[in-house]
């Protein structure tokens, strides 16, 4: 990569010292792979503990009645940021928040646990390539 099409200011946030900064955050696997798991913007910092988006979110997703989640970090004066959840749910079931914290209670630890609830009754914002736009959410 030589830099972004008339934007120097983007190149020179992307390139330092020869490297190419993408913000993607991995982790290696013991047998030397990687694997890539989020964003560095997207990632959430609670309580001094890291979130990944995309391990809350197929939690979410595998819950009784959803059809697709997504979520962000959000404010929070004592956690820094807490965990939102924007949740939408198949055709035919019902909104139930206590039902979600219950299953995300059994299946995330503490920290990792949406402490807001926000249901979608339509589809999430996507891109052209089908990833959930966060931006929108935390609009």
């Amino acid at each position: 990569m030589l830099g972004y099409w008339n934007d120097p200011e983007a190149t020179a946030n992307a390139i330092r010292n020869g490297w190419l900064y993408t913000g993607d955050l991995a982790v290696r696997h013991p047998d030397g792979l990687y694997s890539i798991v989020g964003r560095k913007k997207d990632l959430i910092i609670t309580s001094g503990f890291n979130v990944y988006p995309s391990e809350v979110e197929a939690v979410l997703r595998e819950a009784p009645g959803v059809r697709d989640a997504a979520v962000v970090g959000f404010a929070d004066p004592q956690r820094g940021e807490v965990v939102k959840a924007f949740v939408r749910m198949q055709d035919k079931a019902t909104w139930d928040e206590e039902s979600l914290r219950s299953y995300c209670r059994s299946h995330l630890s503490k920290h990792k646990q949406p402490r807001i609830y926000q249901q979608c009754i339509e589809d999430l914002p996507r891109n052209f390539l089908g990833k959930v736009v966060r931006r929108k959410l935390r609009e």
